[in-house]
């Protein structure tokens, strides 16, 4: 017996050792990510603005404008998102708090490649992507040339198809303007021609926020919140005069992404089109349909959160 005693106390020890060693690699891994505002510059020396914040599993905003900036989501619609995930607010080149391109390069690739360039330096294998209207052809586009990446997406009143989302804004927002005084509508002039002239005249008119809110409630908060904050406007004053490949349908290659996907979209939401959701064919998603417009995390919080939570906890863990 007295020799048996120190070689179990030395196996007991080497056992206790072992598994100290797995919990903290474990705990390292699962928590490689921590909040805060990381430095991060693109490998063409662009300062963009990012924010960690929340738990869960990593989820990218991919802010909508283009160049609207992810601040007015974070602020007034973070809180709870960040309850069930880990949300990493990005502002895209060129838009909120981030820095412009001096050499005005607001490509499509070039914004997909931030994106890829980001999650490198967050060291993630995969991440969640939520993207907001004209956000969802920066996600679409991400997860065709990096499928590997993306664990799911979340797509909110997202356009994937910008001429056909132009078409319905322009159509709708015509119908805003007061009869009595609207200019006619020429069916021959181009569509840029016809969208910029009626969202030209609804903001001339403080209409525009009729277009994107459900309420005038929602607009206020959201003026409240970017009132005097920093906010770069460099790739949406530019992004029209190239507008590249932000132009093509994506739909179509949404046939060929495999991971789980949301879709969330507005029963009255005519600035993406409220039957655009339709020409979606992602082998695994699932639509809910809301009641408001395009603003869905501010117009309906509750039924937004409910749904996200819902699509979240039944996502597997690993894929």
């Amino acid at each position: 017996m007295k020799t048996l005693r120190p070689n179990f106390a030395f196996l007991l020890r080497g056992l206790c050792s072992l598994l100290l060693t797995l919990v903290l690699l474990q705990n390292a891994t699962a928590g490689s990510l921590t909040n805060g505002t990381p430095a991060f510059q693109t490998s063409d020396g662009v300062k963009l603005f990012v924010k960690v914040a929340g738990q869960g599993m990593p989820c990218l905003f991919v802010h909508g404008g283009p160049g609207a900036g992810s601040q007015a989501v974070e602020v007034l619609a973070g809180a709870p998102l960040e309850k069930q995930l880990q949300m990493i607010y990005l502002d895209q080149r060129g838009s909120g708090r981030s820095a412009s391109d001096p050499h005005k390069n607001y490509s499509l690739e070039r914004q997909v490649q931030d994106i890829e360039e980001l999650r490198q330096q967050l060291k993630l294998e995969k991440w969640t992507l939520m993207a907001h209207s004209f956000g969802g052809i920066l996600a679409t586009a991400y997860a065709q040339k990096y499928p590997s990446r993306v664990h799911s997406l979340i797509l909110v009143n997202s356009i994937l198809n910008l001429p056909a989302s132009m078409e319905s804004t322009t159509a709708y927002g015509y119908t805003l303007l007061p009869a009595a005084t609207r200019p006619p509508l020429d069916a021959a002039a181009s569509l840029p021609q016809r969208y910029f002239m009626v969202t030209g005249l609804l903001q001339r008119q403080g209409l525009y926020n009729q277009l994107q809110y459900a309420s005038d409630s929602s607009a206020a908060r959201v003026s409240r919140t970017m009132k005097g904050q920093p906010a770069n406007h460099d790739f949406a004053a530019n992004m029209f005069q190239n507008p590249g490949s932000y132009l093509l349908d994506y739909t179509p290659a949404t046939a060929n992404l495999t991971m789980p996907v949301l879709v969330l979209t507005g029963q009255q939401d005519y600035v993406t089109g409220p039957e655009h959701y339709k020409s979606f064919r992602f082998p695994q998603q699932q639509a809910v349909v809301l009641p408001g417009k395009h603003v869905p995390f501010l117009d309906n919080p509750q039924e937004f959160n409910q749904a996200v939570q819902r699509f979240v906890t039944k996502l597997p863990r690993k894929s």
